[in-house]
């Protein structure tokens, strides 16, 4: 008698999950034909990283080190270097300044706590989400690939309002 419980145990778990699928049909799709419409993204969404600058132009990371050192995946590689010339003249607004700084996007796991342990505000997520690339040597982003005035953003995209949901259609109000 076992293999006949089995059977119709099995048949009912089947038909369980039939019913689950099929009542996922009359619903509201959530597709987004991309690039055709734009892709809406939270403000608190976490894109490739913003190098800024300051009105006149200098960058503000003075190489402290802090961001690296907060990173978990250990993607940040900085090389300080000192500007002695007059502060107008400065790469940086202050002596020391990086001149290299590099972040490897094959490790980094966007957590924010680069942004979170910068004491200059130099570094942010923008909202770049195209990081796709043939080659992991691609996914290494240079000093010039991320500051805020070199950096080629994504085009298709817009920023939800703060009353507006966007998340999934399985969040619970």
């Amino acid at each position: 008698m076992g293999i006949i419980s089995d059977v119709i145990d099995n048949t009912r778990a089947i038909i369980k999950g039939m019913m689950t699928t099929a009542s996922y049909i009359p619903r509201e799709k959530w597709t987004v034909q991309y690039p055709d419409e734009p892709v809406t993204l939270q403000p608190r969404f976490r894109g490739q990283h913003l190098l800024h600058v300051d009105e006149l132009g200098r960058e503000k990371c003075v190489a402290c080190y802090l961001c690296a050192a907060a990173c978990p995946s250990d993607c940040i590689y900085i090389v300080a270097a000192d500007d002695p010339r007059p502060p107008k003249e400065r790469t940086g607004v202050d002596e020391r300044f990086a001149e290299v700084y590099n972040i490897d996007y094959g490790r980094c796991i966007f957590c924010g706590f680069c942004v979170e342990a910068c004491p200059k505000d130099a570094i942010t997520h923008g909202f770049n989400f195209e990081l796709s690339v043939y080659s992991r040597a691609d996914l290494l982003k240079t000093k010039d690939d991320l500051l805020i005035t070199k950096q080629k953003q994504s085009a298709n995209y817009r920023v939800a309002f703060a009353d507006e949901d966007v998340d999934s259609e399985y969040k619970v109000v």
